[in-house]
């Protein structure tokens, strides 16, 4: 439970957060920090910011709040050349794409964005690949730590895979209705199965194009959110030629329109699955052919992530730094929607408004707070987080302060707005040291830290600490718990499978009558003090045998 009779000094300016460093504060949802949260999430994700796209004027607006909120703060410029902001270069794609199939049966149209949708980041304005035989690569997987390869040497060069959506779900031999825990992570999903991984082999195994089968469960989200998305404009980072990181041309199908694909190829779509699931597996051409265009209306676009520091008060700890990160992005304001101005604007009033919010409560906690930190905090608000990190990946290959002494990055994506909980959940618990300081100042908060109870939502890859964690940089990402306070045990569970379900990159991501930001309170009370201990020079966090990240770490030049 947490402690109502720890009190929590406050200001106008936010918190107060505790005297003492080493010692854990505890998280009591002060009135003033709760409130404040919430004012800043409702002012983000206000029509007046337009649903916050990169290269709009929502982001005009929303550069323009943050820099002052980090001014009233206190907070001087993040940027060694003396500004708040580091510009991150990307090109804008604004796609109109045709897909056909060819088979015995004939030519199959099918409809964008209902039925698939396609992007091509190639830097050219057309983009077609004509007659490409479709081939069926299961899981599109090579992880040679699992034993498991997709492939098999296969020459797949202009062709068009079609891939399966998340990691192979391998039965436990030993526990019938499980997954093997030692294989993919059983029922966690890890990078193999993100759709960046999945375009990233067919970019490097040279195809002319990937088609990823969208389905919901294994995807965690319903092919709506695809829709939106791929409707919209897609952004780049722009790198003067292709993305490497993407085939010519790559797309997503409802899995309605890829059965009837695969029917009319003599497959079946629950056949071929089942054959993926075994490590003798071979690419199977499907005898098909696809023709993709895709037509761009290219721009370049300078976005920002928007910086703000405090410098360290040690003068030789303060060249080390902590980061704290949360994306201000969100999908903008889409005029051929039904209704008026507000029914069109994807407001991202959860995601990402509340971690952004949560985020500038704790800037202002370690601002006001009497002990100064001896190494430097960070805060960094990204852009387009939404279009694959790429504000944190810009900053991770382009650190304004060096990687090798940066000891930690702690991301908020989503902060508690149905109220207090007597849980946090940390994303991919068991990775890193991190985890356990977490740990001891949300139990010292008389909050429990649990591990993710949706591992198989890959949330760990699906967020901007995931770039600095492939820079060997220890992380903490921690989503919120499920058992809130004065509610039935259901309750919690119930608004974020809610969310997911129905509001996830949706215009009805809404600030709404019933939220209550006293979680997102605690929540900023704890990541507060774990960066505090951080910041007064406890050792650097280290990764754990047995993570992916673990060899990527640099020893900390001294």
């Amino acid at each position: 439970m947490h402690n109502p009779s720890s009190p929590l000094v406050t200001t106008a300016c936010g918190t107060l957060l505790g005297l003492l460093v080493a010692v854990a504060l505890p998280a009591t949802g002060a009135p003033v920090m709760k409130e404040t949260i919430l004012k800043d999430i409702e002012a983000l994700s206000s029509d007046d910011f337009e649903g916050r796209a990169p290269g709009s004027n929502g982001e005009e607006r929303t550069v323009a709040f943050l820099i002052d909120r980090f001014k009233v703060l206190g907070l001087k410029p993040g940027n060694p050349d003396g500004t708040y902001v580091q510009k991150v270069p990307m090109s804008g794609f604004k796609a109109t794409p045709t897909l056909s199939v060819s088979s015995s049966a004939g030519v199959a149209s099918f409809k964008f964005p209902e039925q698939f949708i396609a992007s091509s980041y190639t830097g050219q304005a057309d983009n077609r690949v004509t007659d490409s035989e479709l081939v069926f690569v299961g899981y599109g997987v090579i992880a040679p730590e699992f034993g498991w390869d997709d492939y098999k040497g296969a020459d797949l060069r202009g062709k068009t895979l079609v891939m399966l959506i998340n990691d192979p779900p391998v039965p436990d031999k030993h526990h019938p209705g499980s997954l093997d825990p030692a294989i993919f992570g059983g029922k966690a999903m890890t990078y193999y199965g993100r759709w960046t991984y999945k375009y990233e082999i067919a970019a490097k195994l040279g195809a002319a194009a990937a088609i990823i089968i969208h389905e919901t469960e294994p995807a965690a989200y319903p092919y709506s959110v695809l829709q939106n998305g791929g409707a919209a404009e897609s952004f780049s980072l722009r790198t003067g030629g292709p993305n490497p990181d993407y085939p010519p041309i790559a797309s997503w199908m409802q899995l309605d329109a890829a059965e009837a694909v695969l029917k009319s190829a003599g497959h079946s779509y629950a056949e071929l699955k089942a054959s993926a699931l075994s490590r003798d597996f071979h690419p199977l051409p499907l005898g098909v052919k696809a023709t993709l265009e895709v037509h761009d209306q290219i721009r370049s676009v300078d976005s920002r992530n928007v910086v703000a520091r405090i410098e360290g008060s040690d003068p030789k700890l303060k060249a080390e730094t902590i980061v704290y990160t949360a994306h201000w992005d969100h999908f903008g304001w889409d005029p051929s929607l039904p209704g008026g101005k507000h029914d069109q604007i994807y407001h991202g009033a959860y995601d990402n408004a509340s971690g952004v919010a949560t985020l500038l409560a704790i800037a202002g906690a370690f601002q006001t707070a009497p002990v100064k930190p001896k190494r430097s905090i960070l805060f960094v608000v990204t852009t387009a987080e939404e279009q694959g990190l790429l504000g944190a990946r810009y900053y991770a290959q382009h650190p304004l302060y060096p990687l090798a002494t940066t000891l930690a990055d702690i991301n908020v994506d989503g902060a508690g707005v149905w109220g207090r909980t007597r849980d946090l959940e940390v994303v991919g618990m068991g990775k890193s040291t991190m985890d356990e300081l977490f740990a001891k100042h949300a139990a010292a908060a008389g909050v429990i830290a649990r591990p993710d109870s949706h591992p198989e939502r890959g949330y760990l890859y699906r967020a901007d600490q995931l770039e600095f964690a492939r820079h060997g940089v220890p992380v903490l990402y921690v989503e919120p718990g499920i058992e809130v306070v004065g509610r039935a045990a259901s309750y919690g569970e119930e608004q974020i499978n809610r969310f997911v379900d129905h509001d996830y990159h949706q215009v009805t991501d809404t600030v709404q009558p019933t939220w209550d930001t006293a979680g997102a309170a605690d929540t900023a009370a704890i990541l507060y003090a774990v960066g505090a201990e951080l910041a007064a020079g406890a050792p650097y966090p280290t990764w754990k045998s047995g993570s992916e990240f673990k060899s990527l770490r640099e020893a900390p030049a001294r």
